[in-house]
Parts: structure tokens; sequence; C-alpha cells
């Protein structure tokens, strides 16, 4: 009925899979300039590093902790299968999302491993740091994660939540995975491009989910409303909305 479908379809797949692309050819190009430097901090991350070592009142200090214990152990993995359990619309297809969501987190996580060991940038000196951290910087595992994490609720909330619910949500998502990321700068235990690199990987990830997966993007599930006839009267027809069960 709707012929425009497939190639409306198409066209989204294509342009998230440009994002994926743009975003991976970002990361790469911060990537090369990390290793071109040998991993000593780029001119923006010391002057960061060195105000966040300077200013951190204990209010802000455990504010941040918090924060930053989201980004890690099997919270994140929680998450990903709440974000399949909200997805799917019956049994069977909440618990195939949940391990699809799982798993899409897990193999992002293994990529991001083996760069970070590939790339290999040591942390800012250990007497800066206000909370644990281990291995390489580049790219942040904290910041990869919590905006992996949220990329995976927003499109969990995006197939079943009105327009208006699901812009909120992302919304605030957005704002969390920020704040973890700016967390670890905050701490000391990260540069700020390596928190970037993190961002920009985890966009990648995402978008290259969404562009080989279609079918499992949010559907138009409450689309505009349009008139239809409802039979009672002449001529009289009223607005209603139309859930679209993928």
């Amino acid at each position: 009925m709707n012929e425009t479908a497939p190639t409306a379809k198409r066209n989204r797949s294509t342009a998230v899979l440009g994002i994926a692309v743009l975003c991976a050819a970002l990361f790469a190009v911060l990537a090369t300039l990390v290793t071109l430097h040998h991993g000593l901090p780029l001119p923006v991350d010391q002057s960061m590093h060195v105000w966040s070592v300077h200013h951190r009142p204990a209010i802000a200090v455990a504010l941040a902790r918090g924060m930053t214990a989201t980004g890690t152990g099997a919270f994140p993995y929680a998450c990903a299968a709440t974000a399949g359990l909200i997805a799917g619309r019956d049994t069977r297809r909440r618990i195939y999302m949940a391990a699809g969501a799982i798993g899409f987190l897990a193999l992002g996580q293994a990529v991001r491993s083996g760069l970070l060991h590939l790339i290999g940038r040591p942390r800012p000196a250990a007497a800066d740091w206000a909370t644990h951290a281990s291995s390489f910087a580049f790219p942040s595992g904290h910041a990869t994660t919590a905006a992996l994490m949220a990329g995976l609720l927003a499109w969990a909330i995006a197939r079943r939540a009105r327009p208006a619910l699901a812009r909120t949500s992302c919304v605030l998502l957005m704002g969390w995975a920020v704040a973890v990321g700016l967390s670890r700068i905050y701490l000391g235990v990260h540069w700020p491009s390596d928190v970037l690199g993190g961002w920009l990987f985890a966009l990648a990830w995402l978008s290259l989910g969404a562009a080989l997966a279609p079918g499992v993007g949010p559907p138009h599930a409450w689309p505009p409303g349009r008139r239809v006839r409802t039979g009672v009267g002449r001529g009289r027809a009223r607005r209603v909305d139309r859930r679209a069960h993928p």
C-alpha cells in the first residue's frame, strides 16, 4: 500500500551507515594523532587535566565517583538486557532482543579492547588519580560503555514510547553518557582525547549496528494522526492514532 516505504528504509540505512563511516573516520584521525604524539597528551588534554586536578572539592569527587561507577561492571549489561526487554513486544522477542543487545555491547567492548591494546596509550600520572584505573587509556572504556548503554536504551524506548517521551529520554540518556565520560577526566584517570575517542567509537558502533540491522530499528509506532472516515454523520471525520507493530 505504501510503495515508498522500502525506498525510505534504504535511504535511512544509507544515511545511518554514512554516520558510522564519518564517526569511524574521525576516530581514526584522533587515534593517529595520539599515536604520532607517542601517547603524550595533546594540547587541550594537558590544560583540562590540570584544571581537574586543582578543582576537587570532596562532594564533587564523591559525585564523580558515583557517576563513573555506572560505566563499568555488571550494570552496563543489565542496562543492555533491560533495553532488549523494553524493545520486544512479546516474551520470545524480548528474550531475543535482550540477548542481542548484550551481544552487541559485548562485541563492541571486545573491539574497543583490541584497539586499546593496539594503541597502548599510557594514562595520566597515577599521582593525579582520584579513583582506581587499570590498563591503557585510549579509547576510554567508561565513556564507550556509557554511550553504548545510552544508545541501546534510547533505541528501546524509541520503539515503544510516544515521540515526546522518546525525545526526552534520549536527551537524559545522552546527558548521562556525557557525564560518565567527563567524570573520567575529572578524576584524572583519562585525557580528554581518550573520552572523545570513546564517544566516537560508540557512535560508530551504534550507527553500524543500526545500518546493518534496520529491521530492529525504531518503528513508526506513533505517527502523526490522519483523517479517517468514521461512518458517523455525513462527511465527518476524526483524527486517530495508529500503532505500527513491527
